[in-house]
């Protein structure tokens, strides 16, 4: 893989900014666990090695490891979930996958049933920065490392 720049490095700012936003986003609004199981979704579904590798720190840094993160990628063949934490995993795919099928109105209404309708904005947009740091990293070539700071390629 060619080498390429490090978005922490060529533009702290900008990015510093994003994780601001990511914050106010996180500040009296969702549960933590739900995020990170988001979080963890979006990463799957975006082949996101460092994102994994972040969120499963973050997680590990808490404490003992929650036996269901590692579940998330077979969320729908397992009971583990909550109902919503199913709404909330069901529309990052939706959200994540926009490009290759609509989100459909069954996604809409599961989401709908279980937060209210600030918590679906605030959702909606965690999942929005969720996928740009996704992207970010796919297109800098962040990767995931042993010592587990993700590193430019």
């Amino acid at each position: 893989m060619t080498t390429r720049i490090s978005p922490f490095v060529a533009a702290p700012q900008l990015v510093q900014q994003l994780m601001d936003y990511g914050r106010t986003l996180l500040d009296n609004g969702l549960e933590q666990d739900l995020v990170r199981l988001v979080a963890i979704r979006t990463s799957q579904i975006n082949g996101s090695a460092a994102g994994l590798q972040l969120y499963y720190s973050e997680a590990r840094k808490e404490g003992p490891l929650d036996p269901r993160l590692d579940l998330v990628v077979a969320w729908r063949d397992t009971d583990v979930f909550t109902p919503r934490e199913r709404a909330a995993l069901g529309w990052a795919e939706a959200l994540t996958r926009v490009a290759e099928a609509r989100v459909t109105d069954e996604a809409y209404q599961l989401v709908k049933a279980q937060f209210t309708d600030e918590e679906h904005v605030r959702l909606t947009l965690v999942i929005g920065v969720l996928n740009t740091f996704n992207r970010l990293a796919a297109g800098h070539g962040l990767r995931a490392t042993a010592d587990a700071r993700p590193q430019a390629a």
